[in-house]
């Protein structure tokens, strides 16, 4: 959980009548109206205390902003509902304060609606903020720069499990077998006293396994078979402890990124760690990378399945599709 720090970054100098979020009351601001209003779903669980709540109002108040919608997450209701709520309001912008469970969430219900999100990273991960830059140390300040920053768009990958009809939507990454596996198996009280490290001793336990039978096919195009421990398809870049497992992805490029993991033999695993870290050995097949608008993955038996880091089971097919610039972010550029 991300501990609440009240201290902001240091800024640079600013002229005398400009806000910031270390003296946010800007008297002779003409933009300063009650027009705007914002709303906040967040997770009570993850939430840095009523300290925070009282702040983020008084943020909104003096920087002109209307009193905010509040609005807390439920086990049974983890963001969608409250995601609706709130664009049912005509709020201005609606922030996702919590993991990145509760950021899909949102953003699940904001794409393709013109309603920007912002971002307060709540979270372990946090890893949709971490590879677009905004703040992870402190809450307050991440809020200031959504009240005062612009909009971006970025992409959404849709994805359709075991052809049902039901889509589900991630930002930064989905994954079947390994990786999957480490999110469903990390243990939380482990998660709250060391953070991202948590995934590493998941990680470590579930090194052992054997590969499984996969195809794997690329904007409809014939398939590839492999035999492989973990299948990823990333929209963005770094993944936990900053680790770039996508080098090439962009969150704003209209494309998905698609890699392979296939440890051989009893010391697979350093080839792995060959492949991603040093991308230029043809002769590493341990890791292999693929690229396309959309990918349909194929597996022999079950295998656990994750998206942007939440487990959701177990599945042996998957198929994914991007939409470019189909959700609007509001961020303080960086």
């Amino acid at each position: 959980m991300t501990e609440n720090n009240t201290a902001t970054p240091e800024t640079p100098e600013t002229p005398e009548n400009q806000a910031t979020p270390e003296n946010p009351e800007n008297p002779e601001n003409p933009e300063n109206t009650e027009s705007r209003r914002a709303a906040v779903v967040i997770n009570p669980m993850k939430s840095p205390g009523e300290s925070f709540r009282a702040s983020f109002f008084r943020l909104c108040e003096t920087q002109g902003w209307a009193e905010p919608l509040w609005l807390e997450t439920t086990k049974e209701d983890t963001g969608i509902g409250q995601a609706r709520e709130a664009l049912e309001a005509g709020v201005d912008v609606v922030i996702a304060a919590g993991g990145d469970g509760t950021v899909r969430c949102v953003a699940e219900v904001l794409a393709g609606t013109g309603t920007p999100m912002g971002l307060v990273p709540l979270g372990t991960g946090n890893l949709l903020a971490r590879n677009l830059g905004v703040d992870i140390t402190d809450p307050v300040a991440a809020s200031y720069d959504v009240l005062s920053g612009t909009d971006v768009k970025v992409d959404v990958v849709k994805a359709r499990l075991d052809h049902a009809e039901e889509e589900h939507i991630f930002l930064v990454m989905a994954g079947l077998g390994y990786d999957a596996a480490i999110m469903a198996n990390t243990v939380d009280e482990l998660k709250d006293r060391v953070g991202w490290l948590a995934y590493v001793e998941a990680g470590i336990r579930h090194l052992p396994g054997k590969p499984i039978r996969a195809k794997i096919s690329i904007d409809g195009q014939h398939p590839v078979r492999r035999r492989i421990r973990s299948v990823m398809v990333g929209n963005c870049g770094k993944i936990m402890g900053g680790v770039e497992i996508f080098p090439d992805a962009k969150v704003d490029d209209g494309i998905l990124d698609v890699v392979i993991l296939a440890p051989v033999g009893r010391l697979g695993w350093l080839g792995v760690l060959a492949g991603v870290f040093g991308r230029n050995n043809p002769k590493n097949t341990s890791v292999e990378y693929f690229a396309g608008k959309s990918a349909e993955i194929e597996l022999a038996h079950e295998q656990e399945f994750q998206l942007d880091g939440d487990p959701l089971g177990s599945a042996k097919h998957l198929g994914v599709t991007v939409e470019q610039g189909a959700l609007t972010v509001r961020m303080t550029a960086v």
